[in-house]
């Protein structure tokens, strides 16, 4: 099923939560609706649903408008962040519940309902667990029940709220590699809410950035990691350097790095703006020498060795700016570093955004 979203505004009193929102998903994709907090993603997904109704604009399923549509009518699988499964049931009838409860009509056999709960189980790897309940489950397989339950109804469009967010980490990582694997098995088109950059760049096809009811950046995850379209989507997608600087007039523009604080070399005519550097921690050298003049000198303050790379914490030196810089372990023992060291800063790669003064 593919999904049209034409240009949805939705408000809570004064407060708009999405505003003017357009997106299109073509079937058998997965997104990811990525951001923080009260952007609206959570809102936009609920209007898919048909459980909200927007103030304005339309939504098309499959070229359909399903905008004043019931959640019925949709053919919609809902999967939220706290399971939401019956207590009173075993992992089997929880399976089956929405199969049970369609119009005489529509409902299949009791026959064909556990035929499809056994396929469902089977898929979800919780064969054996039909006849446990879910106080019986840890949270990961409690996460897969829900899934399977949503699957039951044969949905044409698979929608996720925060799935995993009530997991701890490492059963989160297992599950959306899972998820990843069974989407690319069923080909469901789904869309999944989340504010873990990680989870939506390991699994969706696309991401939807989001901030403050606005849509900042739709690309593939590369596309949004790699060449963010604004400050915002750069420093949402993680850990970064962020230097400030005011531009003045020269001739020559020299491929210098922004200093901590200081004035930026910018092309002539663009005194009236100011530019903001983004620079990822891994996309920083370090030498112990002075290699060039583009070098920012700083001093190690704090060094974290755990885990499979070193994140070193440094300050420029006349400043108060804080550098982070990551390192893989071998270039770290190479350079044998000590806090309180000197040290010189040079960024491989950089993002720069111009933003025009007020």
């Amino acid at each position: 099923m593919s999904i049209q979203v034409d240009h949805v505004t939705k408000r809570f009193g004064a407060f708009v939560v999405l505003n003017d929102v357009s997106l299109h998903v073509q079937e058998g994709e997965l997104v990811a609706l990525l951001g923080p907090s009260g952007c609206g993603k959570t809102t936009l997904l609920r209007i898919l649903a048909g459980l909200e109704k927007p103030d304005r604009g339309r939504i098309f399923l499959h070229g359909t408008e399903a905008t004043n549509r019931r959640v019925t009518e949709r053919r919609v699988g809902f999967v939220f962040q706290h399971y939401a499964l019956f207590r009173h049931m075993t992992v089997a009838e929880n399976v089956a519940f929405g199969l049970t409860v369609q119009p005489r009509s529509l409902r299949p056999s009791p026959a064909r309902i556990q035929e499809r709960v056994r396929e469902l189980l089977t898929l979800v790897q919780l064969q054996a667990m039909a006849g446990r309940y879910p106080s019986q489950l840890s949270g990961g397989q409690r996460q897969r029940v829900a899934l399977a339950r949503a699957l039951a109804v044969e949905p044409k469009l698979l929608l996720l709220d925060e799935p995993f967010g009530a997991l701890d980490a490492k059963v989160r990582k297992e599950l959306r590699r899972w998820l990843r694997r069974l989407h690319d098995e069923l080909h469901i088109t789904g869309i999944l809410v989340t504010h873990d950059q990680e989870e939506a760049l390991e699994v969706a096809d696309r991401v939807v950035v989001m901030h403050q009811g606005n849509v900042e950046q739709i690309g593939t995850p590369d596309e949004v990691y790699e060449h963010p379209a604004s400050p915002f989507v750069c420093q949402f997608l993680g850990d970064v350097n962020v230097f400030h600087g005011r531009a003045v007039q020269e001739r020559n523009f020299p491929a210098l790095p922004p200093l901590p604080d200081g004035e930026l070399v910018a092309p002539v005519g663009t005194v009236d703006e100011r530019e903001i550097t983004f620079v990822r921690p891994h996309d920083l050298d370090l030498n112990r020498n002075r290699m060039n003049p583009a070098q920012v000198e700083a001093i190690v303050r704090y060094v974290l060795t755990a885990g499979s790379r070193v994140r070193i914490e440094l300050i420029a030196q006349n400043s108060t700016q804080a550098i982070e810089v990551e390192l893989t372990k071998e270039r770290y023992r190479e350079l044998n570093l000590r806090e309180g060291e000197v040290v010189f800063v040079h960024p491989r790669r950089r993002q720069v955004f111009k933003i025009l003064r007020s």
